[in-house]
C-alpha cells in the first residue's frame, strides 16, 4: 500500500509539474526569437512556404515571438535535418521546414541521414501531396495500356532523384516501359524538353507544383495525365488512375505506401527530440493554427503555395512510423528501386 501511495503522489506531482510548466509557456516566449531552419535554398517552394508561416505563426503563440528564416540547403534535405536534430537547440526556439524524403533516408540505408525520425516532435503540415506521370499530348501515350505495351522516354536529374526513382517504381509495379533520359538539372529543364519533344514526359511531377507552375497545361490539355499516386486521390486530374487501384499483390501494396510516404507527409515541420512537452503541445497547436487562418490561406493560394488538407502532428507520427514498419523483405526491394547502382 505504501508503494502505491508514494506512486499516486509521484504521478500527481509530474501532473502538477507538467500543468505548472505549461503555464510558463506563453512566458517563455515572449521577446524571443524563433529560427525556423529550411531545407531548400532561397526562392524555392519549401523557402515561399516558409516564410509565408513566419508570417503568420507568430500571432498563433502566446508572447507573439518573432520567427526567423534560417535557409540550410544541401543533400536533398538532409543537413538541415542533421542539424535539426543534433545541433538544434531544445528549449524551443529551433523549428524546422523539411522536405519530405529527409524522415525516410534511414529507411532507404542513407548513412548521411545521422538521425532516428521516430523521435522528432512533428509539428504538422499545411498539406499533403500528390504525383502524377504526364506525357506531352503529342506522345502516343494515351494511357496504363500504352504505357505496358510503348517503350517511351521521360526526364531525370539523375539515377537516384526523385524523378528516376518514381520511374522505376512504376516499371516494377505496373510493367511499364519507362526509358530515363538523364541529364536534365531541374524540373523546369525537364518541362522544357517535354515542349521540345526531346521526352515524352515526365514521371513525378506534384499536383500543387503543377497547378502553380504550368497551369495553363492542365487549362489547354497540352499534357495528357496516365496515372496519379498519392495518399488521396486529385479531383483535378480527372478520372486518371491511381496507382494503388490498380495493384493486386499485398506486397506491391506495401511497396507503394513506402515509397509514398513522403508524399502522405506533405511539407512537414518538426521539431528537435529533448524539448520541453509544453512547448511541442503549445507548437503544435499553433502551427495547425496558421494552417486554418485565412489570412494564411488567401496568401497561400495568391502565391500558389498548393496548400490542401493540413497533417496533424499525431497524423504525420503515424505516417512515420507505419513506414519504418514496413516488413524487411518490402524495404529491401524498396532500397534496390531507391539505389539501382546498390543497396545502400
Amino acid at each position: 500500500m505504501k508503494k502505491i501511495v508514494t506512486s499516486l503522489a509521484g504521478m500527481a506531482f509530474a501532473t502538477l509539474g507538467v500543468a505548472s510548466a505549461s503555464a510558463q509557456a506563453p512566458d517563455f516566449y515572449k521577446g524571443k526569437t524563433i529560427s525556423l531552419v529550411v531545407s531548400s535554398s532561397a526562392g524555392g517552394g519549401y523557402d515561399l512556404l516558409a516564410r509565408t508561416v513566419a508570417r503568420h505563426l507568430p500571432k498563433h503563440i502566446p508572447g507573439a515571438p518573432t520567427v526567423a528564416v534560417r535557409n540550410m540547403p544541401g543533400a536533398g534535405g538532409i543537413v538541415a535535418t542533421n542539424y535539426i536534430y543534433n545541433l538544434g537547440t531544445k528549449d524551443g526556439l529551433t523549428i524546422g521546414g523539411v522536405q519530405n524524403n529527409t524522415p525516410f533516408e534511414p529507411l532507404l540505408g542513407t548513412k548521411e541521414a545521422e538521425y532516428d525520425p521516430k523521435k522528432f516532435n512533428y509539428l504538422g503540415s499545411p498539406s499533403y501531396e500528390t504525383g502524377l506521370l504526364i506525357v506531352w499530348h503529342t506522345s502516343p501515350v494515351n494511357n496504363v495500356d500504352d504505357a505496358r505495351k510503348k517503350e517511351f522516354t521521360v526526364s531525370s536529374s539523375g539515377a537516384n532523384s526523385t524523378p528516376g526513382f518514381f520511374a522505376r517504381l512504376l516499371n516494377e509495379l505496373l510493367g511499364m516501359k519507362l526509358k530515363i533520359v538523364l541529364g536534365y538539372p531541374g524540373q523546369n529543364e525537364s518541362f522544357i524538353a517535354m515542349e521540345r519533344g526531346e521526352v515524352d514526359g515526365y514521371p513525378s511531377i506534384f499536383w500543387s507544383s503543377l497547378a502553380s507552375t504550368r497551369p495553363d497545361w492542365i487549362k489547354n490539355k497540352l499534357v495528357k495525365f496516365i496515372v496519379q499516386y498519392g495518399p488521396e486521390k486529385e479531383k483535378g486530374a480527372g478520372e486518371t488512375p491511381n496507382v494503388m487501384d490498380l495493384l493486386n499483390k499485398d506486397d506491391d501494396k506495401l511497396l507503394l505506401k513506402a515509397a509514398i510516404a513522403p508524399l502522405a507527409l506533405g511539407r512537414p515541420y518538426i521539431m528537435p527530440p529533448g524539448v520541453p512537452a509544453d512547448r511541442v503541445a503549445l507548437m503544435q497547436k499553433a502551427m495547425m493554427d496558421t494552417f486554418k487562418d485565412p489570412e494564411f490561406l488567401a496568401e497561400a493560394e495568391k502565391l500558389n503555395l498548393g496548400v490542401n488538407v493540413p497533417r496533424s502532428a499525431e497524423e504525420e507520427r503515424r505516417i512515420v512510423e507505419e513506414a519504418y514498419a514496413t516488413p524487411a523483405d518490402v524495404v529491401t526491394r524498396l532500397r534496390r528501386i531507391a539505389n539501382p547502382e546498390g543497396s545502400k
